[in-house]
C-alpha cells in the first residue's frame, strides 16, 4: 500500500511539478522537463544512495526558505505591501477556518481529516520512518524531529502567503503576473516559477530555480531510496533470503525504474482530478492514509487487537480508498448515490474512513498481536526527554496555537 501511495502521490506529482518549472521558466516542453528531472535524480540517487539524499535535503533547505523570503519581499514591494494587497483577495484566502460552505477545506475537515493524514505520514511513512531510523540514537532523533516540527511552521509563510500574493498581482486592471494557461483556464500550480521569472532579480533568480529543482529532485530521490528499500528488504529478501548484497542493489535499481514509468502513466489520470497539485496530492492521500493510521494508532492504544482485525481494516480500506478515487475520475459519467459519494469532501472521507477501520480493528476478534515481552523489546532502554526539548516542545504547541489563532 505505501509503495502504490508512492505512485500514486510523491513520484507522479514531483514529477509533474518538475515538468511545470520547465515549461514555465525555460519554455521546455512538459513531458521532457519531466523526464530530465526524472534522469537526473535517479543519477545521483542510484550513486549516492541515503547519503546522497540527505546532504541534498540539507543543501536544499537553504536555497529554498532563502528563495522563499525574497520572494516573499519582492512580491510584497511589487503589490504596494501586505494591507494593501489584502483589499484585492477574496475574505477566505487571507484564512486557515473556512465554513461548511468551502468545497475543499471546511473546518470540519481541517479539524477532523487532516490530522488523520499528518499521523500517517509523520509517524509510518518510510518517507520520514527511514531518515528518523537512520539517526545514531535516540536522542538524536529527538532532536531532528523536534527541528523538523519548527521547520514545519514555516510553509504558511513560505509557500502559502506567496501564493496568496501570486493572485493578488495577477488580478485587476493592470496584473503584474500573467499565468500560463490551458484550456482557457489558468495554471496556478505555476506560482512559484512565474514569481520566480517575473519578480527575481536574475542572479537571485537562477539561485532560487537551482533551489526549486534541487527540492523536487531530493523529495523524488527521497522517494526513490524508500521505495526501493520497502521492495528489495520487505518483500524480495523476504522472498529469497539467500540475495547477495548485489542483488538487492539490481532489484533496487529495477524496481526504481519500473516506479518511475507507472508514475509517468499516472500523470494523465492525476490530471482528471479536480484541483491543484497540493489538492490533488491530499485527496489522494485522504483515500490511502486512513487505515495505515488506524492500525498504527489503535495498535498502540488498546489492548487485544488482533492480527486478522489488523488485515481486514487494511483490505477493508484500501477497497474504499480506491473506489473513492475511482469515483473521482469517472466523475462525470456518475449519477444519485455514485456522484454522491464521489463529490464527499476528501477530508470528510478520510475521517468516516478512518472510523470504519478503527471499529473493523476493535470489532473483529482473533489471535491478538504479539505483545511487548514476546517482541523482546521490553530491554530496550528509553532515555528521558531533556528537560530542554520539553521546554521547546512547549514553545513549539504555544507558536502552533497562535498560527491559528492568528490566521
Amino acid at each position: 500500500m505505501s509503495v502504490l501511495g508512492y505512485i500514486l502521490t510523491k513520484i507522479s506529482v514531483t514529477i509533474a511539478a518538475g515538468g511545470i518549472i520547465f515549461t514555465t521558466i525555460l519554455g521546455i516542453n512538459f513531458w521532457l522537463g519531466a523526464i530530465l528531472v526524472v534522469v537526473l535524480t535517479g543519477i545521483y540517487t542510484a550513486l549516492g544512495g541515503l547519503k546522497a539524499v540527505a546532504y541534498t535535503d540539507t543543501f536544499q533547505m537553504f536555497i529554498l526558505i532563502g528563495g522563499s523570503v525574497a520572494l516573499t519581499y519582492y512580491a510584497l514591494d511589487a503589490g504596494g505591501g501586505w494591507s494593501t494587497m489584502k483589499t484585492t483577495l477574496p475574505t477566505e484566502y487571507t484564512s486557515l477556518w473556512r465554513g461548511l460552505q468551502s468545497e475543499n477545506f471546511p473546518w470540519t475537515g481541517i479539524l477532523l481529516g487532516a490530522p488523520i493524514l499528518g499521523i500517517w505520514y509523520w509517524c509510518t511513512d518510510q518517507f520520514i520512518v527511514q531518515r528518523v531510523l537512520a539517526v545514531k540514537n535516540i536522542q538524536e532523533a529527538r532532536k531532528s524531529t523536534l527541528f523538523a516540527s519548527y521547520l514545519k511552521l514555516l510553509p504558511l509563510f513560505l509557500f502559502v502567503i506567496p501564493g496568496v500574493l501570486a493572485f493578488s498581482l495577477s488580478t485587476g486592471e493592470s496584473p503584474i503576473l500573467e499565468f500560463p494557461t490551458e484550456n482557457g483556464v489558468p495554471v496556478y500550480d505555476a506560482a512559484l516559477p512565474v514569481m520566480t521569472a517575473s519578480l527575481l532579480p536574475h542572479g537571485l533568480k537562477g539561485l532560487v530555480v537551482a533551489g526549486l529543482l534541487a527540492a523536487l529532485m531530493s523529495s523524488l530521490s527521497s522517494v526513490f531510496n524508500s521505495c526501493s528499500t520497502l521492495i528489495t528488504l520487505d518483500i524480495y529478501k523476504v522472498k529469497y533470503p539467500e540475495s547477495t548484497e548485489t542483488q538487492l542493489v539490481r532489484i533496487g535499481r529495477i524496481s526504481t525504474g519500473l516506479l518511475v514509468l507507472l508514475g509517468l502513466a499516472w500523470i494523465p489520470l492525476l490530471q482528471l482530478l479536480e484541483g491543484g497539485l497540493f489538492q490533488k496530492i491530499q485527496s489522494i492521500q485522504s483515500y490511502i492514509s486512513p487505515p495505515i493510521a488506524a492500525v498504527f494508532l489503535v495498535g498502540i492504544l488498546a489492548k487485544g487487537v488482533s492480527e486478522k482485525g489488523a488485515k481486514y481494516a487494511l483490505l477493508l480500506g484500501a477497497v474504499l480508498g480506491g473506489l473513492k478515487l475511482l469515483s473521482e475520475i469517472i466523475k462525470p459519467s456518475l449519477t444519485g448515490l455514485a456522484l454522491e459519494f464521489a463529490e464527499m469532501n476528501f477530508l470528510h472521507f478520510a475521517f468516516v474512513l478512518f472510523v470504519v477501520c478503527s471499529s473493523v480493528l476493535l470489532l473483529v476478534g482473533g489471535k491478538p498481536i504479539q505483545n511487548a515481552e514476546a517482541l523482546n523489546i521490553r530491554g530496550i532502554q528509553v532515555p528521558e526527554t531533556p528537560a530542554f526539548l520539553k521546554f521547546l516542545i512547549l514553545i513549539l504547541t504555544v507558536l502552533i496555537a497562535i498560527i491559528w489563532y492568528a490566521f
